[in-house]
Order: C-alpha cells, then sequence, then structure tokens
C-alpha cells in the first residue's frame, strides 16, 4: 500500500467520524489521520506531512474534497475521496461511492486518473460552481440544518424570493448569451450531488468546461425541469443554453459564487480558465 493520510471531516455525515475511525484502524494498522476543524488546519497536516503521504484521502463531503484538492492540484500527489457528505456529487461522478474494505481495496490496486480542475478568479473548483440560484440557495442553507430534503426545503423558498442574475461576456463570441438568468453553472462533472445532473454531458478529463444558463422558467416547466435533472436528460430548448469552452471572461452583477457548494465572494469581471489534467484521483 501506498503511505496514506486521511483527512477527517468531523462534521459531515451527522458527525460520523468516530464510527469512520474505528472502521478505518480495523482495517489498517495505526492509520495517519487528521480530523480537520478548519480548512486552516487542513493545510498545515497536509503540508506537514507533503513529502511522507503519497495518497491524500478526503472523507466528507464536496467541500472537504475540495480543500484537500487545491493543495495537491499541480502536484504528484494523488487525491483518494471517502464520501461522507450530503450530495457527495463528486464522488458520485469519479469515483464509485464503497464501504471501508471496498475503500482498501483501490488503495491496494493504486489505479490512478489524471483530471481536469478549474480556476474562477484563482478559486479552484474541481465539481459544478456557479452563480445565481444555486449560490442563492447555499446563502440560506448555511442558516439551516444539513440533509437533502432541508436542501429541498430551501430551494423551493429561494426559487420564489430569487429574481435573476444579469450575466455579461466580455469576448464578442459569447455576446449573443448576453441576459438575465436564474443561474449560470460552470461544470466539470455532470452533477451537483445527489443525482442531479446540470449537465449531462460533461466529463471531468476531456479538456472542456460545460457552461450551463438557465432562464427562469414558467411554473408548468419546473417539474419537466426536475424530471430531466434527476434523469441525466437536460437539453438544450429555451430556457437551457449548453456551451462547452475551455476560458471565458463575464461580469454578473451578483457578488456570491457557490464553489463546489461553499459560497465566495467573487467580483466581477469573473475569468474562468480550465487547468487540464491537473489533478491525480484514485478510481
Amino acid at each position: 500500500m501506498e503511505r496514506v493520510a486521511f483527512i477527517i471531516n468531523p462534521f459531515s455525515a451527522k458527525k460520523n467520524s468516530a464510527s469512520f475511525i474505528k472502521k478505518l484502524e480495523r482495517h489498517i494498522k495505526d492509520p495517519l489521520y487528521h480530523l480537520s476543524e478548519s480548512k486552516e488546519s487542513t493545510e498545515i497536516f497536509i503540508k506537514e506531512n507533503f513529502s511522507k503521504v503519497d495518497v491524500f484521502v478526503a472523507v466528507g463531503g464536496d467541500g472537504t474534497i475540495s480543500s484537500v484538492a487545491k493543495i495537491l492540484v499541480n502536484t504528484d500527489k494523488v487525491l483518494a475521496v471517502y464520501p461522507m457528505g450530503s450530495g457527495n456529487g463528486f464522488a458520485r461522478e469519479v469515483v464509485p461511492i464503497w464501504g471501508i474494505k471496498g475503500f482498501v481495496k483501490k488503495l491496494n490496486r493504486k489505479e490512478v486518473k489524471e483530471i481536469d480542475t478549474f480556476f474562477v478568479n484563482g478559486h479552484l473548483s474541481i465539481n459544478v460552481s456557479g452563480v445565481g440560484l444555486d449560490s442563492a440557495v447555499i446563502k440560506d442553507f448555511e442558516k439551516t440544518r444539513r440533509g437533502f430534503f432541508n436542501y429541498i426545503k430551501t430551494t423551493v423558498k429561494v426559487f420564489f424570493e430569487f429574481c435573476s442574475v444579469n450575466i455579461k461576456f466580455r469576448e464578442e463570441d459569447f455576446s449573443m448569451h448576453d441576459g438575465r438568468y436564474l443561474m449560470l453553472c460552470i461544470a466539470n462533472t455532470r452533477q451537483f450531488g445527489n443525482n442531479a445532473f446540470i449537465a449531462p454531458e460533461a466529463f471531468p478529463d476531456d479538456g472542456l468546461l460545460d457552461l450551463v444558463l438557465i432562464k427562469r422558467p414558467p411554473v408548468f416547466y419546473v417539474p419537466i425541469f426536475l424530471y430531466r435533472l434527476f434523469t441525466k436528460k437536460l437539453k438544450p430548448d429555451r430556457y437551457l443554453t449548453f456551451i462547452k469552452l475551455d476560458k471565458v471572461c463575464l461580469n454578473a452583477d451578483l457578488l456570491y459564487w457557490q464553489i463546489d457548494g461553499e459560497l465566495c465572494r467573487i467580483e466581477s469581471p469573473a475569468e474562468i480558465r480550465i487547468n487540464k489534467k491537473s489533478l491525480n484521483v484514485l478510481v
């Protein structure tokens, strides 16, 4: 087995980290692990162990994975994922969800894949980021208890309160898409999480990003949209536009974006660019 370290988010999966550690100790002798109380503590732990560890395992949700990936991107170190979040979008797309026994087998097999990442004004993203309804939902969701049903309740509430985000592209090639939208998503993989496939044709190793522009639909269209969202059947229509690109620059009249599910202040112009084959991931 490669030299492995585990970064565990103690707040993920209903604070079930103690149970995970017990399972880990039954399958790996004297495992090296860190209970992460903050992004800063994660960074310190990784840097202190960088020279003696080959694989860093993020144990948590997409936010935990992203915080570890930010330190490993553009290095020869390997990111492994043990999903314990509420949505697990990145884990569902890049690596299958498995139990501890299967995970140890994966560590021993050492199969690694290079994937793309991308930046929004220097903020690294590995999965799906954006501005508009999704960032407004996360802003409100942070005030509630975690969980899929609370997320749905917050989304419904914000949908009827949120107006729109005004998008203006800096490049002439995209200016025909200027306008007001319910949200703009940049997708490196296909889904937000919980099998909600916002970009069915997005793949993390194709060298391209999928830009998804969504206009506010009439109420009758919402069930159609949701059905297609959860069945991988979203497609271009009068309300949805999909654009494949490797970089773009745009202005948005909202300051708060969501970057892999984490709220982030980003001022315009927002420069979005892909970082090809920049992260090694255990698969």
